[in-house]
C-alpha cells in the first residue's frame, strides 16, 4: 500500500475533495495546521472513509513547524507495516494523472524523486542560503512574512555575520548541508531512514529547529549524506510549480491557461490550487485524466 501524506493549512473543503480523490487507490493521512478551525462534523466526514488525520503542530512560514509536520505525518504512516511508498503534497496541490495509473507507476519503485543541491552553492534573494542553518532564527515566534519581519530578517543575518556565528561548529554538524523542495516520493526504507537518523542525531535537530526553511533541508541533507540512498536519488520531484506572480501570489495560483503546460509535461502533481481562480483547471484536469 502506498500512502499520501498531505500537509494543509487552509481550504478544508478542497482538502477533502482531493482526500477522497487519492484515497480511491492511496491510504491519505492529513495533518491539518493548528491554527485551522475545523469542526467535529468535518473531521468525522473524513474518518468514514478510513482517511487517517492529526492536528498537532501551528506551521508558521520559514520555520521547522513545517518539517516537524512532515516527520509527524511520516511516523503515522510507518506505523503501517503494509505502507511500502510515500508522497508528501500540500493541501494546495492536485493530482495531475490517473488516480489508479500514478499508484501502479510506484508499484516495485525503489527510487527517491527529491530535488537537491548543495546549500553552499546557492543564493536567494541575494542570500548564501547556507546561512539559513548557519545562524540562528526564531520564526515561531516572528512572523517573516511580515515588514517587521523582513526587517528582523535582515537584522539577523548582518549581525550574526559580523559576529561570525556558526552554529555548524557549536552543534559539531560535519554533514554536507543540502537544500530542496519538501514535496518528495520516496520507498519506505527512505523514510524509516530518514526519521531513525533525526532521532538518533539530537544536534542535527537542533540545527534544524533553529533554522530558516528547515523543511526544505532535513530530508536532501540526510539522504546526500548517504552513499547508499543518494544513488537512487532522481532530482526531480515532478511537480508543476510557476515561479511567477498570479493571482497576488507567489509561486503562481494555477487557473485554466497553465492546463497545457501541466498535461504536456511528465508530472505527479501540481500546485497551488485555489478555487477561486482553479475551479475551471480542476475540473478539466479531472476530466483529462478521467479522475
Amino acid at each position: 500500500m502506498q500512502a499520501i501524506l498531505i500537509l494543509a493549512h487552509k481550504n478544508f473543503p478542497q482538502v477533502k475533495k482531493l482526500a477522497l480523490k487519492l484515497n480511491r487507490s492511496f491510504a491519505v493521512y492529513i495533518h491539518f495546521d493548528k491554527k485551522m478551525n475545523i469542526s467535529p462534523k468535518e473531521l468525522a466526514s473524513l474518518s468514514k472513509h478510513n482517511i487517517q488525520y492529526i492536528s498537532e503542530v501551528a506551521v508558521n512560514w520559514g520555520s521547522w513547524s513545517i518539517g516537524e509536520a512532515t516527520v509527524r505525518l511520516m511516523k503515522l504512516a510507518l506505523a503501517d507495516p503494509t505502507i511500502s511508498y510515500l508522497h508528501v503534497i500540500s493541501g494546495q496541490d492536485w493530482i495531475t494523472k490517473n488516480v489508479d495509473e500514478l499508484y501502479q507507476r510506484f508499484e516495485d519503485d525503489t527510487k527517491i524523486y527529491m530535488t537537491y543541491e548543495k546549500a553552499s552553492e546557492v543564493k536567494k534573494s541575494g542570500e548564501p542560503i547556507i546561512w539559513w542553518q548557519k545562524y540562528y532564527f526564531n520564526y515561531d515566534q516572528i512572523n517573516r512574512r511580515t515588514f517587521f519581519g523582513k526587517f528582523y530578517h535582515r537584522a539577523l543575518l548582518l549581525g550574526q555575520t559580523l559576529f561570525r556565528v556558526d552554529k555548524f561548529k557549536k552543534l559539531n554538524i560535519d554533514l554536507e548541508i543540502y537544500a530542496g523542495a519538501n514535496w518528495v516520493d520516496l520507498p519506505r526504507d527512505a523514510a524509516s531512514y530518514c526519521i531513525d537518523y533525526l532521532e538518533s542525531h539530537p544536534n542535527l535537530q537542533k540545527m534544524l529547529q533553529t533554522g530558516c526553511f528547515s523543511d526544505e533541508f532535513w530530508m536532501q541533507t540526510i539522504l546526500c549524506n548517504s552513499s547508499e540512498y543518494r544513488k537512487r536519488i532522481i532530482n526531480d520531484h515532478h511537480r508543476y510549480i510557476k515561479w511567477e506572480k498570479q493571482h497576488n501570489s507567489y509561486p503562481a495560483i494555477l487557473d485554466e491557461h497553465d492546463l497545457d503546460d501541466i498535461l504536456t509535461n511528465d508530472y505527479f502533481f501540481a500546485r497551488k490550487f485555489e478555487r477561486q481562480y482553479s475551479h475551471n483547471l480542476i475540473e478539466v484536469l479531472d476530466k483529462a485524466n478521467n479522475n
